[in-house]
């Protein structure tokens, strides 16, 4: 396959770059972290944010440290199950001038329903270090750090069984609290969802190596013991034998959710599959009902709830893409990210932008819809999408 960048040409490649960064520049706030999207996401989410900063960091680490640092003084102190906030917990959404959500009564500010923002919060952090090694912010943040590990080990990990979980507690607000946040799926309570646990994985991992730069090494072997057992376990409890791919979820009495999506590839750059199921992880994802020439859609095209223009069951995200392709990349599936990155590139062109997310029809990426169930158009610009676009064409 070609490479992308000749593809693109030159010239189109930098003007592409230029609406990537034009796109960023429009949701960067003050303090230097992006909002999630416009115009209904316009404020700060833990995850988007999160994510974002990921993206952008061989292009400006400064937005991970601004979002790092404005998550940390948000991060959770006391149990207050009205906004879902635990000691330790990062937020799942705030507008940092109301003080409640402007389209939900009960729905507070700052509200942290996200049992992936925290590890996320660790991830990241982890990545920010690798890049700058500023280990002044690292010290001053160290608490923070400290304080969302334990998070995971006392309030998100409900049961002592290794797996973060989450619940509803305010009915006003999420029921399903990944990045999948819509009510389009239901998985009975407490739910452990797939790729969170991936997150915890590498979160553990991450923090360990932080832990011993700082002579921690008590704390770095506990971390590393946690991240071994959860390995083990997920392994054996989330594998579906028939399928020979993970299930979406365990459900509250641990039973397996066994539907395919495409939460299952945000696993491959964590580390926490077993060597021998990658290859099968990965000819699953590629598969025509996940993968199209746009993309992989969030859920597979034999789910009897698919819908091509379902927001979480059918749709495809260009983020969610960019993290499966991450970890493509760094376990050497060359030409797996090769295809992936060149059919969001190519949902670019046919576009003209990258929204929040498109249907695929016919192997063209569409936003318009006949049908009024799926009317609305997706957000645009959205930062991870974006961010997305921008990390394509800066890839060294």
């Amino acid at each position: 396959m070609a490479n992308q960048t000749k593809t693109l040409g030159k010239v189109k490649k930098a003007d592409i770059e230029n609406q990537a960064v034009e796109e960023i520049n429009q949701l960067k706030d003050k303090k230097g972290f992006l909002k999630a999207g416009q115009p209904v996401f316009n404020r700060l989410f833990g995850r988007d944010s999160l994510i974002a900063a990921w993206q952008l960091l061989d292009w400006d680490p400064k937005v991970a440290k601004a979002t790092l640092d404005i998550l940390s003084q948000l991060q959770g102190t006391k149990v207050d199950q009205l906004r879902e906030e635990e000691p330790g917990k990062i937020i799942h959404e705030t507008d940092l001038d109301l003080k409640e959500h402007p389209d939900i009564k009960g729905f507070p500010f700052p509200y942290y329903g996200s049992v992936d923002s925290t590890p996320l919060y660790l991830i990241v952090f982890g990545f920010y270090f690798r890049k700058t090694h500023d280990e002044k912010f690292l010290a001053k943040h160290w608490t923070n750090i400290l304080s969302a590990t334990d998070w995971m080990e006392k309030y998100g990990d409900l049961d002592g069984d290794l797996f973060l979980e989450y619940t509803q507690h305010n009915k006003n607000a999420l029921v399903n609290q990944c990045w999948k946040d819509s009510d389009e799926y239901r998985i009975e309570m407490p739910i452990a969802i797939v790729e969170a646990q991936g997150y915890q994985y590498l979160a553990l991992k991450e923090t360990s190596r932080l832990a011993r730069m700082r002579d921690d090494s008590l704390l770095a072997k506990r971390l590393e013991e946690r991240s071994q057992n959860l390995k083990k376990v997920f392994n054996e409890k989330f594998w579906m034998k028939d399928e020979k791919f993970f299930a979406l979820a365990l459900n509250g009495k641990k039973e397996q959710k066994k539907v395919i999506a495409s939460n299952v590839g945000h696993l491959l750059f964590t580390g926490i599959i077993d060597e021998k199921k990658l290859n099968m992880v990965v000819r699953r994802l590629f598969k025509k009902d996940l993968f199209t020439p746009r993309g992989i859609r969030t859920h597979s095209a034999f789910e009897p709830d698919f819908h091509p223009e379902s927001y979480h069951l059918g749709a495809v995200w260009p983020h969610d893409n960019w993290i499966i392709a991450q970890g493509l990349k760094k376990l050497g599936y060359k030409k797996e990210y090769r295809a992936l990155k060149l059919a969001i590139m190519k949902a670019h062109e046919e576009i003209g932008y990258l929204p929040e997310f498109y249907r695929v029809k016919s192997h063209t990426a569409e936003l318009e819809s006949e049908d009024p169930e799926y009317a609305n158009l997706p957000c645009y610009p959205q930062a991870w999408s974006s961010g997305t676009l921008l990390n394509f064409l800066e890839e060294k």
